[in-house]
């Protein structure tokens, strides 16, 4: 009998058997069938949550007054004529896709076709370029109208303020290279050149009318007519330029002496080589916003071209004044804009300024009075000396945010060339940003309210 344990201890060892070693199956996968034909039940408000900002964005363009864009529509009911999209569809467009920092016509273009947020706004409406550029320029004195009309809503709102304002500038690469700056000489040889093209185009038109396709022959001379326009714009551009160099060396002859000789850019003549936040020097535009600090709502936008801040006060005052029927009764600005001009105006119309006083090279005290204050500035000097003023001023911080957020969507270099143009695209930045703000601030307030209606009811549970 086997041992406890070792019931087949008997039994003689068997051998594993051997089996030959075989590969791995291959996986089982689901693969990309592009060529099945598919029946789809879908649309495209299905396809789009109903959270995404596109909503948004298209039930604020409902709201908006679009009445000039519709009485410039030539195609009536009962009369001949292709109908065009309806204005709200371009309004809402470039709106999200300003949002998105989508700068270009033709990305537009191109999402209008496969994005489905683009798809949505569209609604089966078909875009081009073409029609997209144009639309985003032409309507500058709308935009203005509905930067106006959007702020004057949330301040009846009470959700902005227009008591205390805070400007600021930013400045915007410019869609020239700094290879296109030339002095006067250069510029009246390229003249003569770019007329001498224009010349040799028409008579070899004139000899051989057959030679080239037509559209190739326009094409040609569209380009050297838009050199000359260039150059010719240039020139003008010079004779601003010589101009200021002439006032400025009454002033400051030593200075102005040391500088070079003025150059235009023959691509765009209005942009100016700046400074910039990084320093170095470039071909730019100088962004002027107004705001709300504490809420951080853009009121007004301006365009200068000059490289400095300094002056600015009073342009952006009486903007706001006419677009608005008042003006702020504190104004913060940084000390790029200080001149006692315009504090001296702004304090005759009760605008109290709060800007720190510039240094001086004989280290003496910024904020004693001199003698040549009027009351403006000898006001503005014992404002900005005390502490109150200097908390008041530190408020103006907060406007800075209003530049970084216009940078994160795309606010970095400009794609269109000419003061109005430049104007035109900041002021959709400007009504872009509103709108989210609004979002925000709408949603935040009604927060807010239903918290102060809960804290009212368990109050009247608890008496």
């Amino acid at each position: 009998m086997s041992e406890p344990g070792c019931m087949f201890g008997e039994l003689p060892e068997q051998a594993a058997d051997e089996r030959p070693e075989v590969a791995p199956a291959a996986p089982r996968l689901r693969e990309p069938q592009r060529d099945q034909i598919e029946l789809r039940v879908v649309d495209l408000n299905g396809l789009l949550p109903l959270d995404h900002p596109a909503r948004a964005v298209w039930a604020f363009v409902e709201q908006l007054d679009l009445s000039p864009l519709l009485d410039a529509i030539k195609a009536r009911e009962g009369e001949p004529g292709h109908p065009p999209a309806n204005p709200q569809i371009p309004m809402a467009l470039w709106l999200y896709a300003t949002i998105e920092a989508v700068g270009s016509a033709r990305s537009l273009a191109r999402l209008c076709e496969m994005h489905v947020a683009y798809q949505w706004i569209c609604g089966g409406v078909s875009m081009n370029y073409h029609t997209l550029s144009d639309f985003r320029v032409v309507h500058v004195a709308l935009l203005d109208r509905l930067l106006a009309q959007g702020v004057a809503a949330l301040v009846a709102e009470g959700l902005v303020q227009l008591e205390r304002l805070a400007q600021d500038g930013v400045r915007v690469r410019a869609s020239a290279g700094a290879a296109s700056y030339r002095r006067r000489p250069r510029l009246e040889k390229l003249l003569r050149e770019a007329e001498a093209r224009v010349a040799a185009l028409k008579a070899e038109l004139e000899s051989d009318p057959a030679a080239g396709s037509a559209r190739q022959r326009a094409a040609r001379e569209r380009a050297a007519r838009e050199r000359v326009e260039r150059t010719n714009a240039a020139l003008e551009r010079m004779k601003e330029l010589e101009a200021e160099r002439a006032r400025r060396a009454k002033t400051h002859k030593q200075d102005t002496a040391k500088q070079k000789e003025p150059r235009a850019s023959t691509t765009d003549a209005e942009a100016r080589v700046m400074k910039m936040a990084d320093g170095g020097f470039r071909p730019a535009y100088n962004g002027q916003l107004a705001s709300d600090p504490e809420t951080q709502v853009i009121v007004a936008v301006d365009i200068d071209t000059t490289g400095s801040d300094h002056g600015l006060i009073g342009p952006m005052q009486e903007q706001i004044r006419a677009s608005y029927g008042q003006a702020p009764k504190q104004y913060l600005v940084d000390g790029g804009f200080t001149k006692l001009e315009d504090i001296e105006k702004a304090h005759a119309e009760g605008i109290e300024v709060f800007t720190p006083p510039p240094s001086n090279k004989h280290e003496t005290d910024p904020f004693a009075p001199r003698k040549g204050d009027g009351p403006g500035a000898a006001a503005w000097r014992k404002r900005m000396s005390s502490e109150d003023g200097k908390a008041i001023y530190r408020r103006r911080a907060k406007a800075e945010c209003v530049n970084a957020d216009l940078r994160n969507r795309g606010l970095q270099r400009l794609l269109l060339r000419g003061q109005d143009k430049v104007r035109a695209v900041l002021l959709w930045f400007a009504v872009a940003h509103n709108l989210m703000r609004a979002v925000t601030l709408r949603a935040a307030a009604a927060k807010a309210a239903a918290q102060g209606q809960s804290v009212s009811r368990a109050c009247q549970a608890t008496c």
